[in-house]
């Protein structure tokens, strides 16, 4: 055994899930990376893979809808076509009544980073009257090149377009309310060399989360943001002692 999983995290189960994925982020050493993302969405949310019904409600979330039903770590999630690539989320959470995908972020907005060019299939009319403002980040991201420094919005709506197909037509989440999560890390410094990291670039990301949040505000798919540190502080006030303690392992060991 390695320490790569915090106490109470089913490890096997969860590197099954990861040697199944695209990516291979155990294979490749990326996983053991002391700047891994996908280390720390699988520990935090994957204490609660064996049981999720007693993953507390994501901040932001209403109570009206949970417990959350099922829970699945490196999810896919299809566009409304065969071919392709199509989305992985971090983590797939079903309640009674919704269907909420959770992006996870650590170092990611912090790096240098070039776009990537969208390809024309975005631009299908597939996406309903209810889903102009992820449209209109869609076509943002074309026109104006730099719009989004810090924030991934093209995964985001890429996101977005993916969880509003699954409630419709014949998928088992048929008629549950999509809900797009993004839960990000404000890391102090670099684990490689201890330098800080910048405090302007976490602004920034922050102040696109707003400018996207506001974008999307009335569509189909709801976002909701939340930093680490407060879903881990929500977690850390559970009355469950095995909850507050898996909030204090993952803090002292990700220090998100």
């Amino acid at each position: 055994m390695t320490d790569r999983f915090l106490p109470g995290v089913p490890g096997s189960e969860i590197e099954a899930v990861f040697d199944a994925a695209a990516g291979n982020e155990i294979a490749t050493g990326k996983f053991d990376s002391p700047e891994s993302s996908a280390a720390l969405a699988a520990n935090a949310f994957g204490f609660f893979l064996e049981r999720p019904s007693e993953l507390p409600v994501l901040p932001g979330c209403s109570d009206e809808i949970w417990p959350a039903r099922s829970l699945t770590l490196e999810a896919v999630v299809r566009f409304p076509w065969s071919g392709g690539r199509h989305p992985v989320l971090d983590c797939l959470v079903t309640t009674p009544s919704a269907l909420i995908g959770i992006e996870s972020k650590r170092f990611e907005p912090f790096r240098t980073k070039r776009p990537s060019p969208l390809s024309e299939a975005y631009r299908r009319p597939v996406w309903g009257e209810r889903m102009k403002g992820y449209e209109g980040v869609r076509d943002q991201l074309r026109s104006e090149a730099g719009c989004y420094e810090r924030l991934d919005a093209a995964q985001l709506f890429k996101h977005a377009f993916a969880l509003r197909t699954a409630v419709h037509g014949r998928s088992k989440h048929e008629g549950l309310t999509p809900i797009l999560f993004y839960v990000y890390a404000e890391p102090n410094v670099w684990p490689r060399d201890g330098k800080p990291v910048d405090e302007g670039a976490k602004a920034r990301h922050r102040e696109e989360i707003e400018h996207f949040a506001a974008a999307v505000a009335d569509d189909e798919v709801s976002f909701v943001s939340c930093p680490y540190r407060r879903l881990l502080d929500a977690w850390a006030d559970h009355g469950d002692g095995r909850i507050r303690a898996h909030a204090a392992a993952v803090a002292a060991r990700y220090s998100p």
